[in-house]
């Protein structure tokens, strides 16, 4: 891994954000703060089914801005669903939008605002920094406590020809408001909670590891590691501690502020090939693939890796060898997936032999594997995935 100094030039990206209790009844007043009159809302069939959501859509009303629904958004937000959503906003001349949702509302949401202010097709601003023209007014409210696409400069979406997840990855992606309320992750079913609780932990720990990282992108690392690693089993077993909720709503936070500027690295790219070919649940993927990453990576950021391991909670002595501390980090992630339930391999997804060649190919070409720690081969991908079976 490379040697990194505090000299090295970094940038931070981040959105205006309140979190709490009650900040999703904030979305009429910062909507209407954005100076807004018509607001197209943005969220899924489940989501929109859920108990809360009509007062976020209430009190859009009752700042007198007017709330065009939009719902039409599987898991894996698909290409086509933007260009919808952007047909719906126009229709109604909409001047911002609301997201409420996990990752894939809050994704075709972003790439809905970049496709109105420049007219082009989602697909076109596939890669870093090719978008010209921000999106209008975006307002995040995440439901779950792992995409963290709220503070991020990310947004992934499913290029349904090509049978791959596409990351578009720019400033203008960064959302103008996060409202982050952890009593709507109340409602979060237990496989969902740790699913997503993983994915959270890989963000902050790609995000640790990634050649990009920094000062200050270490530091949101590092807590969101220690807070997801000690709240996601006690959010699983006492599913209604609004503490634990909290703890890893802000560990996601952390999670995505670290790696929205850190980036990420194979864990993701090889998730988001898997995603994208054969349409699995992303944070499932990430659970699935991460410690098997970390084995592979190792060699490469021992030290960081015993960090993160600490974080965790493993007593690792300053005078650790190399084999201690690769057995300390790789017990301790494995020891917090089966502790909350995330057991099996990709196999159990449906995934086989066959299905490799293709996914390696696609992961390779991902953005987030220039920042993985090590340079990987077609046949290390191709090794990693065959582990993870």
């Amino acid at each position: 891994m490379t040697t990194t100094s505090l000299l090295d030039l970094r940038k931070f990206l981040a959105p205006e954000s309140v979190f709490g209790g009650g900040a999703a009844t904030l979305a009429g007043r910062y909507v209407q703060n954005l100076g807004a009159r018509r607001a197209l809302l943005v969220t899924d069939p489940g989501v929109l089914a859920l108990s809360w959501f009509p007062g976020i859509m209430q009190s859009i009303c009752d700042a007198g801005v007017e709330a065009v629904l939009f719902s039409d958004i599987h898991p894996n937000p698909r290409d086509h669903e933007v260009m919808l959503g952007a047909e719906r906003y126009r229709e109604n001349a909409c001047d911002a939008i609301v997201a409420v949702g996990g990752g894939s509302p809050m994704d075709c949401a972003k790439g809905i605002g970049i496709v109105v202010t420049n007219d082009r097709n989602v697909l076109d601003f596939e890669g870093v920094d090719n978008v010209a023209h921000p999106g209008p007014p975006l307002i995040c409210i995440p439901t779950t406590a792992g995409s963290s696409a709220d503070v991020s400069q990310f947004a992934i979406i499913n290029d349904t020809s090509r049978k791959v997840k596409i990351a578009i990855v720019s400033k203008a992606m960064v959302p103008d408001v996060a409202l982050i309320d952890p009593l709507l992750t109340l409602t979060m079913p237990p496989g969902l909670t740790a699913n997503t609780g993983v994915d959270a932990l890989t963000h902050a720990i790609e995000a640790y590891v990634s050649n990009a990282h920094g000062p200050t992108t270490d530091l949101f690392a590092l807590d969101a590691i220690r807070r997801i690693s000690q709240c996601l089993p006690q959010a699983i077993d006492c599913p209604e501690d609004a503490e634990a909720r909290a703890g890893m709503m802000l560990g996601s936070m952390y999670a995505g502020l670290a790696f929205s500027n850190a980036i990420l690295g194979a864990v993701h790219a090889m998730a988001h090939s898997l995603g994208g070919l054969m349409d699995l649940p992303h944070g499932q993927c990430n659970a699935l693939l991460l410690d098997h990453v970390i084995a592979y990576n190792f060699d490469a950021a021992p030290d960081r890796y015993a960090d993160i391991a600490r974080a965790m909670g493993a007593e690792l002595a300053p005078t650790a060898n190399h084999e201690e501390k690769r057995d300390a980090v790789l017990s301790r992630v494995r020891a917090l997936k089966h502790a909350v339930g995330v057991t099996g391999g990709l196999g159990s997804l449906g995934v086989t032999e066959a299905d490799i060649d293709g996914l390696v190919n696609f992961a390779l070409h991902d953005p987030c594997m220039v920042t993985n720690p090590k340079a990987p081969t077609a046949g290390d991908i191709r090794a990693v995935y065959q582990n993870a079976l």
